[in-house]
């Protein structure tokens, strides 16, 4: 379980780089979390945004990679917002602190909802360069709880921890993914109450994106399908899970593609 924690590149990146705390609302206890890293004199730089488990550290093998090849990257961990605007609205004041006029946003399932909402939100006023979304989504009805959405700020600290420790893989796991679930669930034991019943409710409150007025703006998606890769090397879940006619077409494919990075 402590394989990232402890890793010579996580403890690089916690030695290296400040974990800096910001207000920017009137309420005091709104703190943004953030790891800015790279050349202060980008203006335009990549923001990570965290899905519901995630910490700003999440993402610190992007930051030590993307800062390496020149980028300006910053990893953040949002307040306790109740509503999507109230989300944007904040969000739109730490760009100003930070004096960033545009930027691109990656977001990584709630993270990139919120992303396209902020997106969404700035249309007039256009603050968002591109949006790289990564197992994200668009509409929160595909969760079916948008009737439990109100309710989350009752439920206890345990519950909302089992509700989104359900979302993780079960079973046996390639190494590398069983190491990186244990980091997640590691830090998901540091977020309160407050900062997991808000994030659930933002997940799944009935809202959508609307698509004519995100559509000057630069895409890209990135959707992991773990079923991909049944009884392959990087298996994440059981293959008998998977017919074996998926299977054998799957395998083919990857072969396929092995061999065609060899003969370049």
């Amino acid at each position: 379980m402590e394989e990232i924690k402890v890793s010579p590149d996580y403890n690089w990146f916690r030695s290296t780089v400040p974990l800096k705390r910001i207000i920017v609302d009137d309420d005091d206890s709104k703190v943004w979390s953030l790891y800015d890293a790279g050349p202060k004199s980008i203006r335009c730089p990549i923001i990570f945004l965290p899905p519901v488990s995630g910490t700003a550290e999440v993402f610190f093998q992007q930051v030590l990679a993307l800062t390496g090849w020149g980028y300006r990257v910053i990893s953040l961990q949002y307040p306790v917002y109740w509503d999507l605007l109230e989300f944007c609205d904040g969000f739109r004041k730490l760009l100003d602190h930070l004096q960033l006029d545009k930027v691109h946003l990656f977001g990584a399932s709630l993270g990139g909802f919120l992303a396209q909402k902020f997106a969404e939100y700035t249309h007039k006023s256009p603050r968002v360069h591109s949006l790289i979304l990564c197992n994200s989504f668009s509409d929160t009805s595909i969760f079916h709880q948008t009737w439990t959405a109100n309710s989350f700020w009752l439920m206890p600290a345990f519950l909302l921890k089992k509700i989104v420790l359900g979302n993780f893989a079960k079973g046996p796991v390639d190494p590398k993914m069983a190491d990186a679930i244990d980091f997640m669930v590691d830090r998901l034991e540091t977020l309160s109450q407050s900062e997991l019943a808000s994030r659930l409710t933002l997940n799944c409150q009935n809202s959508y994106v609307e698509p004519h007025k995100i559509k000057d703006v630069a895409v890209t998606i990135i959707d992991i399908h773990l079923r991909q890769f049944h009884g392959t090397k990087y298996a994440a879940i059981d293959p008998a899970m998977v017919s074996a006619e998926e299977l054998e077409v799957q395998r083919s494919h990857l072969s396929y593609n092995q061999e065609a990075e060899d003969s370049q």
